[in-house]
């Protein structure tokens, strides 16, 4: 299938080249583990030493000390750059993992830790192919329609998860991070896909997925994750603006709620109960 015109401009805008950073570029001294984002510029300084610039239509550009891990660098360069770089060109990135099912995209969002990669892994075992790991990137321009672009990031387990999906482990991501790449058990999802829902993970005593309606929704569009605030500073939201964008997420995006308790011997269970989920809403 061929590329939509989001992925080919995202191929575009996020070219890599290795050079020199400017960290005073802005009038002042950028200071490791901060960053700078204008509307057509992005700057990063990492607090490991790497610095990355981009500017629309000029790809990123990346400096880095002798003694950086590589591995580092293509984790900031997959999470807050890549984000950076969606947001700048009109893209929305949050913060969720996704599988697809009858060329529908359905994603599961909530807090670190509460075990989206785990979960996506184990609907892979089910049969449900990936769509993203940690970071779903969506294409709003058109007004009556949410479509997602396919993953940038790799899928990234703990061994502990590894053990209980069954998926196949690749290498460590990083030196000080303790978790491997892993290959999906159902694969990857590679086009563009409108989005059926978005689905909140939380913890509670018993199983259950119940729909979001109302203000409810419009309450759950409020996201104070970073991407959330990079989207907002991009497009240069002022408090009627953001009204608009979150109300008009509210109407187009189906939402639910899934309740679960947070333990390992319960995830193959709610996995099977979020398959059934998703099966069942064919006719949508």
């Amino acid at each position: 299938m061929a590329k939509s015109a989001a992925q080919l401009l995202m191929e575009r805008e996020t070219r890599v080249r290795h050079g020199s950073v400017d960290l005073d570029q802005f009038g002042y001294r950028l200071e490791p583990g901060r960053s700078h984002l204008e509307a057509q510029s992005f700057l990063l300084h990492t607090p490991d030493g790497l610095s990355y610039f981009y500017r629309q239509g000029e790809g990123i550009t990346i400096s880095r000390d002798g003694a950086t891990d590589v591995s580092e660098e293509q984790l900031w360069l997959n999470g807050s750059v890549y984000a950076a770089v969606a947001c700048i060109n009109g893209l929305m990135p949050i913060h969720a993992s996704a599988v697809a099912y009858q060329d529908k995209v359905f994603a599961f969002t909530g807090p670190g830790g509460a075990g989206k990669s785990t979960l996506i892994a184990l609907l892979g075992q089910l049969r449900l192919p990936m769509f993203c790991d940690d970071t779903l990137v969506l294409d709003l321009s058109d007004p009556g329609l949410v479509r997602c672009l396919p993953g940038h990031k790799r899928l990234k387990l703990t061994p502990e998860a590894l053990d209980l999906t069954g998926a196949a482990r690749a290498e460590k991501v990083g030196s000080d991070y303790d978790k491997y790449y892993a290959i999906p058990p159902a694969g990857n999802v590679g086009s563009p896909l409108p989005l059926a829902e978005l689905i909140f993970l939380e913890q509670g005593q018993a199983m259950s997925i119940e729909p979001l309606r109302g203000l409810e929704r419009f309450i759950r569009t409020q996201d104070d994750h970073y991407t959330a605030q990079l989207f907002a500073i991009a497009r240069q939201f002022d408090r009627k603006m953001l009204f608009r964008h979150r109300a008009r997420l509210a109407r187009q995006i189906r939402m639910a709620r899934f309740m679960r308790p947070w333990d390992a011997g319960c995830l193959r269970e709610s996995a099977q109960l979020a398959a059934e989920h998703i099966t069942k809403k064919r006719g949508h």
